[in-house]
């Protein structure tokens, strides 16, 4: 028993170690960086990292090998998809206004480590992102050429035959990023500037083939005889839509940069909300223009648009789709460059990464360090690796991000609120926290008046099994059954009972179970109260429209092959090796004076001896220090 209690002890001070989060209301206006973004900016950076490589290359590549002209369905659904994350998303930039994106939201809600395994997924997201669209660029500009760049290196460099290496080594592609790059480290102004330059040229150019491509449209393309509109049927759709998905990746760019945006509780979720509506609109459009001007079989998937319109005898509307396509690719390849050196930054800010990038130049006001390794990094990948088969893999880690960004607004939600008015922008002064006082003692004085992750009064006679629970545990529990049960769902929806080898009545009894226990869970969250916030944007319909973000994008993950989870797992191995070799000691909350526990406005998985076990191993001066109005009930058992 004596060797038992030391290791019970140890394990506690872990599991809270890695569960600890980052104190909400420290997340203020002031920072290091320079505040200088408007909404118009924002929206830009938006619709470049969405409308680029994604619109030229994927829109054939989905509609010839995967769904046909029902392509355009598989971009609407893949819209929806992001759209739910993007309300998400746009609640946390409002209320966080920091730099960091889903790795800060995750900090803030689900704890230490889950944060770091996001930050390090998208990490790898934008790197590899920005490697491809590079390739892409270079492949695009090698064609107005007639590849005379492409022989030119085959013949005197050399042609490889190596696994996962390039046939031939793109020194265009690594160029183009290195100068990106240069362009970036100069500030956040002229990122800007060049973003909105190569934007307005890109959506000119899309306005045009739209305009040409209906004008050019045989709507004999779409029949019968030509295969129908959708070919490969709804298993085709959802596999175009877990392509399509990657289209709509750009947006987090936003959130990224809300710490240098003049007005972020405003901007951030007026420039995702219209950023997201014009690039869906251009993919569904273009991909609808295109499947009509040339049957979908005979499309060329490298270069599908501007193809297009030389095989109907309109030469010069392919260059011009040509140039717009490198303009839009070079509006991807800033946003690559602009987001990721700020993820790195937040994470370095905060302990978990190397602090040499957390340094900001003292002209620029940008992390320039992060930007010239991680874009000479990035450089080199385009340079040496045959990025084709990793496209899959960017959505991967976009989509585990974007379910942890859903979970985490569940949990904000049903969290008690910060002190002050106004979350993330102002810290409590004395009279403040008098008044926060005395408001607590009426809340408690007042049933009607429940704090957030309570049970709601009327539906205490109803479920009096929960309303013994301390605030949040049963949400906790409740988010947990979610998310499984949705897990479940999605495998029985998406491999059907043929892959399953289930008979029938088993898996329609499994369906059911799994849709009951689902929505059996959104009910006892939907029976808690929750967080109203004037000030700042809410998402509506919580915790419905998370729920769905949640189902829909592990039924995106699920259609993904298993080499693209191999690869992931590899890639979270390494994660947890940096982390646990360096992150977890060095982090800024463990080096606090007073690291303070998880207490109840913070529960994700509640243990009601977890807190007890982790003060009785703190010192004495950190044990007696402890803000006495900082420790709440103990959840019930």
């Amino acid at each position: 028993m004596a060797r038992w209690l030391p290791s019970t002890a140890g394990l506690a001070r872990l599991c809270h170690r890695l569960n600890r989060l980052k104190p909400l209301e420290e997340s203020t206006m002031e920072t290091s960086l320079r505040r200088c973004l408007s909404t118009l900016d924002l929206t830009l950076l938006g619709v470049g990292g969405m409308v680029g490589s994604g619109l030229y290359v994927l829109t054939g590549t989905v509609a010839k090998e995967m769904a046909g002209p029902a392509v355009l369905v598989s971009f609407g659904v893949a819209a929806v998809a992001s759209l739910l994350a993007a309300l998400c998303y746009a609640e946390f930039g409002a209320r966080v206004p920091r730099t960091g994106s889903a790795y800060l939201f995750t900090y803030v809600s689900m704890g230490e480590l889950w944060a770091f395994l996001i930050g390090w997924n998208v990490l790898l997201e934008y790197l590899i992102g920005g490697a491809a669209v590079a390739r892409a660029w270079s492949g695009y500009l090698d064609a107005i050429f007639s590849h005379r760049l492409r022989n030119f290196t085959e013949v005197h460099v050399g042609v490889w035959q190596v696994p996962f290496l390039a046939h031939y080594p793109d020194f265009l592609a690594a160029g183009i990023l290195l100068v990106a790059s240069a362009f970036v480290s100069c500030g956040a102004r002229v990122s800007s500037w060049l973003n909105h330059t190569f934007s307005a040229i890109s959506l000119v150019v899309i306005l045009f083939i739209i305009v040409l491509g209906f004008i050019l449209a045989r709507p004999h393309n779409w029949s019968a005889e030509e295969g129908g509109f959708a070919p490969f049927g709804f298993s085709g759709i959802m596999a175009g839509t877990a392509t399509c998905f990657y289209a709509f990746v750009g947006f987090d760019v936003i959130a990224a940069s809300s710490e240098e945006a003049r007005n972020p509780q405003r901007a951030v979720p007026l420039a995702i909300a219209i950023s997201l509506g014009l690039a869906a609109g251009a993919y569904i459009l273009v991909s609808t223009v295109l499947t009509l001007m040339v049957p979908w079989h005979s499309l060329d998937p490298d270069s599908a648009l501007a193809d297009a319109f030389y095989r109907r005898g309109y030469s010069w509307a392919g260059f011009i789709v040509a140039a717009g396509s490198i303009c839009a690719m070079n509006t991807v390849l800033l946003s690559n460059l602009f987001s990721l050196p700020r993820i790195v930054y937040a994470m370095a800010a905060d302990g978990l990464f190397f602090q040499v990038f957390a340094q900001v130049h003292p002209r620029t006001q940008v992390p320039v360090v992060g930007i010239l390794v991680f874009g000479v990094l990035m450089a080199l990948l385009a340079l040496l690796l045959d990025l084709e088969a990793l496209v899959q893999f960017l959505s991967i880690g976009t989509l585990l991000a974007y379910t942890f960004v859903a979970s985490s607004i569940i949990v904000l939600r049903f969290q008690k609120a910060p002190p002050s008015s106004s979350p993330g922008l102002a810290s409590p002064g004395p009279m403040t926290k008098e008044y926060n006082s005395f408001s607590d003692h009426i809340q408690l004085v007042d049933s009607e008046a429940p704090e957030p992750g309570q049970l709601r009064p009327a539906l205490r006679p109803y479920l009096s099994f929960l309303g013994a629970c301390g605030p949040g545990v049963a949400v906790a529990w409740a988010l947990g059954i979610l998310v499984a049960s949705a897990i479940t769902l999605g495998c029985v929806l998406v491999f059907g009972k043929s892959t399953l080898h289930l008979p029938y009545w088993a898996y329609t009894l499994l369906l059911l179970l799994s849709v009951t226990v689902f929505l059996l869970s959104l009910l006892v969250l939907g029976a808690h109260q929750q967080q109203r916030q004037e000030d700042t944007f809410q998402i509506p319909f919580v915790p419905l429209l998370p729920a769905l973000s949640i189902l829909l994008n592990i039924c995106l993950m699920l259609k993904l092959s298993y080499l693209t989870w191999l690869r992931f797992s590899i890639w979270l191995l390494i994660g947890l090796v940096v982390y646990f070799g360096y992150g977890i000691r060095h982090s800024k909350e463990n080096q606090r004076e007073w690291p303070g526990l998880t207490d109840s406005r913070y529960v994700v998985f509640p243990d009601g001896s977890l807190d007890e076990s982790v003060q009785a191993v703190q010192p004495p001066s950190q044990a007696t220090a402890q803000e006495p109005d900082s420790v709440e009930q103990p959840p019930c058992p």
